[in-house]
């Protein structure tokens, strides 16, 4: 592998509202770390309208391969719709650039194990984004239970509660499997059961319901788990885009302490709340409290993250095995909906239906003809 440019290049692939709106600014957060040099997308008009915002000097492309082919990127941001994900992200890396991808990284375990096989063969990698995780809150929470200061973790739970109303599901790729991967839990809760994991570690066994209660959509509109983890902790995960109270949850009650955090589509160090529990010395919650520095959490966090692995050559966070166990955590959540069955870990192995798609083809919720 040839050696890495103190300030990478980027590209960004898709010029929508997300990179616009979430991409572009941690890029020019970053900006001397990192330099934005091209641009992805099938609309010129909307590409156009990117470099009036980013910049005349990025240089436009309408095509992924003739871009990566001029412009040799040595980062390629993805934030296009789901199922071009996985096609995109084995075309960067397989050019020699890392990558940093909208969620979900892809739609399937087997999708997932082939960018896998790309990134071993170039000696490249792939990341998710998953912002949550790099906010100072969750940081300093994850540090906390992995220290065991707040106690060992007994119950918790986990809930992602929003509303999309009828007009969200007229965008033509959405509501399908083939082009989103499924409803909320695939395209809303993710960002919350991710991070429950990351707070938690490895799930073993998942129990699971969904349901297509309202939308007319191949996928469903809620779904329910519950969840056992390696370390004995009992969790509940609730997906939803059915309420009109829209709120994001974690809670994780330990023997010392109960954490909580309640925000919406993003949180900063005021949405962490820690209550002690009745034997604990009274001075003892002071140790709990989030640090001084505020650092939400947001692509230009995890960006940084990110550029703190390429500077080292090291693999980025939100990365390899550990996105995988989420996204084996939502087949999972599935495969025990569809079923009825309970799911353990490493259960769904490349012989299962729900390895190479998440409806499994079960007929009920396999794609509409």
């Amino acid at each position: 592998m040839s050696p890495r440019p103190s300030r990478p290049r980027a590209a960004v692939v898709g010029t929508g509202s997300i990179v616009g709106g979430s991409h572009l600014p941690a890029l020019r957060a970053h900006a001397d770390r990192v330099e934005l040099v091209a641009a992805v997308d099938v609309d010129p008009a909307r590409l156009a309208a990117f470099r009036d915002r980013a910049g005349q000097e990025v240089a436009a492309y309408t095509e992924l391969d003739a871009m990566l082919d001029a412009a040799r990127p040595d980062l390629v941001i993805i934030g296009t719709p789901p199922s071009l994900h996985r096609e995109q992200t084995v075309a960067a890396l397989k050019a020699g650039a890392w990558v940093l991808c909208e969620k979900p990284l892809c739609l399937s375990l087997a999708e997932y194990d082939e960018i896998a096989a790309a990134e071993q063969a170039a000696g490249t990698y792939a990341s998710v984004v998953f912002q949550h995780r790099y906010g100072s809150g969750a940081v300093h929470a994850r540090e906390l239970l992995a220290r065991g200061e707040l106690g060992t973790p007994r119950v918790a739970h986990c809930q992602t509660t929003w509303y999309r109303d009828s007009g969200y599901y007229a965008v033509p790729w959405r509501g399908r499997w083939e082009s989103e991967g499924g409803g909320p839990t695939m395209g809303h809760g993710i960002h919350q059961y991710d991070l429950l994991l990351h707070l938690l570690g490895d799930w073993t066994e998942v129990r699971a319901m969904a349901g297509r209660l309202a939308h007319d959509i191949e996928g469903e509109d809620v779904s329910t788990a519950l969840v056992r983890f390696a370390n004995g902790t009992l969790a509940t995960v609730v997906n939803s885009v059915l309420s009109p109270h829209q709120v994001s949850r974690i809670r994780i009650d330990c023997d010392d302490a109960t954490v909580e955090l309640t925000h919406l589509y993003g949180h900063s160090n005021d949405d962490w709340v820690y209550t002690s529990a009745p034997h604990v010395a009274s001075e003892r919650p002071d140790t709990w409290r989030t640090p001084a520095a505020d650092v939400p959490s947001s692509h230009t966090a995890q960006l940084g993250a990110l550029l703190d692995a390429y500077e080292k050559g090291e693999r980025p966070p939100g990365g390899g095995p550990d996105a995988r166990r989420t996204l084996e955590f939502a087949a999972a959540l599935y495969k025990s909906a569809f079923t009825g069955l309970p799911v353990l870990t490493g259960e769904i192995t490349p012989d299962d239906p729900f390895h190479l798609a998440m409806h499994g083809n079960h007929p009920d919720w396999s794609p509409k003809r």
